[in-house]
């Protein structure tokens, strides 16, 4: 079927504007940084009358933002590998093995995507408070807390997903393995996993996202020690002032991680989504 040009151009136009919408704020954003505080709060202006890196330096000793980096990257990254290797199990039980109840399984834990997150707010605070008082384990205002919390979170989609994944490998594979002597756990880790590669970079780019950004039980479950960078940006503002230039060029910082491991690994990422989408 031939595409007819005015659709084309329809289309470029489309996607001219989705482009300017998101690239927009970006601009405000490193425009915003390199400016001193003064012409930040006065009238916008596309450029810096006053081009100063200034903004980039200061950002470090306004609030202790690396502090805040270390306790998000520890974070994000224990809850990714977290839910890499929980899920990874479960989906090969469920792929593998037919039990009653799985297509119920299954779907439950979809469901519980649905739900907002409020809602376990505050029962996941009361157990950690609970669990501190009856075993003495510090859960919350920790990282460990921390990493528990958007495990339960990321690991519902992460099981549906590397189960729809590992349904798309043959299981002539795992026949294979088992004949040469390997026996379950063997054919996981030697087999399935090289395989599932691309699923297994879909979860990690997921749930480090999803902990990276996470903003309403970082700023509830965490203390002033292990407060991350979603929560810690709140602390350019001060009683009398709001250091805007230092907020915009910290912003860029937090989002740099994340938008260079995306496109490192994006191409694994839509492999493995469009994988794991069918069940």
């Amino acid at each position: 079927m031939i595409t007819p040009p005015w659709f084309r151009w329809v289309r470029r136009a489309g996607l001219a504007v989705l482009a300017a919408a998101v690239l927009f704020p970006l601009y405000v954003m490193a425009v915003s940084s390199l400016k001193p505080l003064g012409d930040v709060e006065g009238p916008f202006t596309w450029w810096p009358s006053h081009l100063t890196v200034q903004p980039y330096a200061d950002m470090w000793r306004t609030v202790p933002l690396a502090d805040y980096f270390v306790n998000s990257l520890v974070v994000s990254v224990g809850a990714a590998a977290a839910s890499v290797v929980v899920a990874l199990f479960a989906a090969y039980a469920i792929s593998r093995y037919r039990f009653a109840g799985r297509r119920t399984f299954l779907g439950a834990m979809l469901f519980t995507q649905i739900l907002p997150g409020i809602l376990f707010l505050l029962p996941l605070y009361l157990i950690y408070v609970n669990i501190h008082r009856r075993f003495g384990l510090q859960l919350f205002a920790t990282r460990t807390g921390l990493v528990i919390t958007y495990l339960t979170f990321s690991l519902p989609f992460a099981v549906w997903l590397l189960a729809g994944y590992l349904d798309s490998i043959p299981r002539e594979l795992d026949e294979a393995a088992m004949v040469d002597g390997a026996g379950p756990l063997g054919v996981l880790l030697r087999v399935i996993v090289p395989v599932a590669a691309p699923g297994v970079a879909a979860v990690s780019v997921y749930t480090f996202m999803t902990a990276w950004g996470e903003v309403l039980f970082a700023s509830v479950l965490t203390d002033e020690h292990t407060r991350t960078l979603a929560v810690g940006l709140r602390a350019y503002a001060g009683q009398s002032d709001v250091f805007w230039n230092q907020v915009m060029a910290a912003s860029l910082l937090v989002s740099a991680p994340v938008v260079i491991g995306f496109l490192a690994l994006q191409r694994f990422f839509a492999q493995g989504l469009t994988a794991g989408a069918v069940q």
